[in-house]
């Protein structure tokens, strides 16, 4: 059975994906992304926010002093997720810089 062709759009899309562990330089990259896409006539999907992916460490403070005794640590990777629909060869090649 042949696979129906299921339109143009679906395969004119680009997709962005992002992860820091700072919030403010992830958003500044996303407006940033965001700019450079509609300034160039792209149709442009998000940011969208993925769940925030969190890791706890716990160390032992002195190796023979005190077992009761643990340091925390904790590492917060942020996603977001951009669609550029209909992207341009300006986009690309704008994107790339």
């Amino acid at each position: 059975m042949a696979r129906k062709d299921e339109g143009n759009a679906k395969n004119n899309r680009l997709r962005v994906k992002l992860r820091s562990y700072d919030v403010g330089t992830i958003d500044q990259s996303t407006q940033r992304i965001v700019d450079v896409a509609i300034r160039t006539g792209a149709k442009v999907l998000g940011p969208i926010p993925l769940p925030t992916k969190t890791e706890i460490f716990s160390y032992q403070r002195a190796a023979n002093n005190d077992k009761r005794s643990f340091e925390q640590f904790e590492r917060r990777t942020h996603n977001r997720i951009i669609d550029i629909l209909e992207p341009t060869p300006n986009t690309i090649a704008e994107l790339s810089n």
